[in-house]
Formats: C-alpha cells, sequence, structure tokens
C-alpha cells in the first residue's frame, strides 16, 4: 500500500471513529471510585437529545490521532463492542435463614443474567433484608424523584423468617431490583453498582492482602464479568479489577494469564496515561514480556514517552495499589 492509499485509510478509519463517539456517554474523570457515566448510545434518537446527553457526549474521549491502522482498527471494534446494549435480569428463587449467637436473618440469593440469549456467565450474590434497606436509604439521598413511587417491603414485627414472608419478599425484591435497574440514572450510579458488586470486591482484596491469592483470584474473576455488564459505558472503571487480578496472576506465577489481564487493563487506558494504574500497569507489563519472550520495547517506549511529558513523582507499585484498594 502506497502512503497516500495509507493515510486515506487512516483517515476513514478516525472518521468512522467520530461518528461512534458522537453519540458516546460520557468517559469519567481519572478520580478514584469514579461515578459510572452514560452508555455507549448506539443509534441517533429520533428526538433531540438532552441537555446533559450532549455535554456528555462532548466529554467522551476520543481517539488518538497518533494512533496507526491497526490500533484505530482495535478502537473501533472495542466501541462497536460497547455499544451492543445490554440488558440484565434479576431473579430470587431461594433464600436461606442464618443463624448467629446473638443474630438471624434472611440471606436472598440473587441470580443476575444476560436477556436474549442463553447466558453461560450468569452471576450469583446473597443480599440480606439489611443490605436493600440500605440500598433503599442511599438511593432515596440521591434520586429522590426517581424513587417516589417505588415501594419498599417494610419490616415486620414478627413472622420474619416464615415460609411465607420470605416468599413475599423474594418476589418484593426481584420486582425492586428489576424497577431501578430500568431507570438509567440509577442503574448507573455508583450507589446501585456498589449494592451489587462491593460485599465481594471487598472478601477478595481482603483475601489478596492476606496473601491469598488463589481465593481472591476466584473471587475477583467472578465479579469481572458482573462490572463489566454494569459498567459498559464506563470502561475505565474496572481496571482496578482488572489489576488486582493481574497480580494474582503474577503472584501465583502465572504470567502468561496476568499478561492476559493486563493487555485488558492497558486497553482501557491507552487515552487516558495520567490514570493512578497507568504507570504501575506499563511497569508490570514491561517485566511480563520480557519473561514471556514477548515484545517489550514498545511499551518501554510508552513509559519513556509518559516520563518525557511528566515531572518525576514516586509512583507506587501495582500491587501496592492493589493493596489499598476496598482498605476500611
Amino acid at each position: 500500500m502506497d502512503q497516500d492509499s495509507h493515510c486515506t485509510a487512516e483517515r476513514e478509519l478516525l472518521e468512522a471513529v467520530s461518528r461512534i463517539t458522537t453519540f458516546s456517554a460520557t468517559s469519567p474523570s481519572d478520580e478514584e471510585q469514579n461515578q459510572p457515566q452514560d452508555e455507549v448510545l448506539c443509534q441517533v434518537r429520533k428526538e433531540n437529545p438532552e441537555k446533559d446527553e450532549l455535554q456528555d457526549s462532548n466529554a467522551y474521549l476520543s481517539p488518538n490521532s497518533s494512533m496507526t491502522t491497526k490500533e484505530l482498527q482495535e478502537y473501533w471494534r472495542n466501541e462497536k463492542r460497547q455499544c451492543r446494549q445490554v440488558k440484565l435480569l434479576f431473579e430470587i428463587p431461594s433464600a436461606r435463614i442464618v443463624e448467629h449467637s446473638l443474630s438471624k436473618y434472611v440471606m436472598y440469593k440473587i441470580i443476575i443474567l444476560q436477556t436474549g440469549s442463553f447466558d453461560r456467565n450468569k452471576s450469583v450474590i446473597e443480599r440480606r433484608y439489611s443490605d436493600f434497606e440500605k440500598l433503599h436509604r442511599n438511593l432515596l439521598e440521591e434520586f429522590s424523584e426517581e424513587m417516589e413511587d417505588v415501594t419498599f417491603p417494610k419490616k415486620t414485627l414478627t413472622g420474619n423468617f416464615t415460609e411465607e414472608v420470605i416468599n413475599e419478599r423474594k418476589l418484593a425484591f426481584k420486582d425492586y431490583l428489576r424497577l431501578l435497574y430500568s431507570m438509567k440514572y440509577i442503574r448507573r450510579s455508583k450507589k446501585f453498582i456498589d449494592f451489587l458488586t462491593r460485599p465481594e470486591l471487598h472478601e477478595a482484596y481482603s483475601c489478596l492482602r492476606g496473601g491469598q491469592y488463589t481465593k481472591a483470584l476466584e473471587i475477583l474473576l467472578e465479579v469481572i464479568d458482573l462490572q463489566e455488564r454494569l459498567t459498559r459505558g464506563n470502561p475505565v472503571s474496572i481496571v482496578p479489577t482488572l489489576c488486582a487480578i493481574v497480580v494474582c496472576h503474577k503472584d501465583l506465577e502465572n504470567p502468561a494469564s496476568a499478561f492476559e489481564y493486563g493487555e485488558k487493563a492497558l486497553s482501557r487506558l491507552h487515552a487516558r496515561t495520567s490514570h493512578r494504574y497507568y504507570i504501575p500497569l506499563l511497569e508490570t507489563m514491561i517485566t511480563l514480556a520480557y519473561e514471556l519472550g514477548k515484545d517489550f520495547l514498545s511499551l518501554q517506549e510508552k513509559m519513556e514517552e509518559w516520563k518525557a511529558k511528566k515531572d518525576p513523582i514516586r509512583v507506587f507499585t501495582l500491587k501496592e495499589l492493589a493493596v489499598r484498594e476496598y482498605v476500611q
């Protein structure tokens, strides 16, 4: 391919990506624990977009003009994947009574799966009444108007552990989650996503800090799929979890798997070099690439580019960052 044709191909790809990102939702700032924003929009709306949606669209990251044709193609594929709308279905098929010396409560089993096709990667979590109650209070504080007509199962003085009451609450909580998920601002909110993922992440990071890498990895791999579905329009938000998986695989001496998840995390930071995980991840990827006999020079070049643009500052290692996540 001659130089003119090569330039034309790059321009066409840039235009294609621009058309996609024009209707994309905002990508969050690089601060810790960002609240997920609007999802990627996949088609032009018939009505005029609302003002906040226009602002979000303008704020969304755009492809780097210095990207190669291959990088642009990969970026375009990622954008198209993000455009596929994911709808989740909530089921509560069972519950169990938990008894301790000083307490007794009911744990409700929640199954979260993707609609529209057979879902092999369904997520299973457990939550108690007090967890739902806390979620409801938190959402009322932030979304008072949206929550105006949302009913919540009230506490009863007696009969909380009868089969009849438990079955009623199973149906009520199922409808409650379905209704919350149907409201776009709530399903994208950090409070809703935390309700579905934070307890498991707390446990995973606690295991990681304790050196229980196998257990931590098992939990993280279960959570990451659900996180990706819940934060489809905010790919950067799952970088900490991906990096924790890298740390676990690396310490378990699985460099190939660590490199695989590191590539996933790095792809989400290609235009976010100021993100706190970028340089620690890049350093780890260079080490892994060298160990695996892969191309580490291109990664080293990215490191040098970053150093040339930034003032020298102390950077934590990837593991140091990971163990600081979810510290109470």
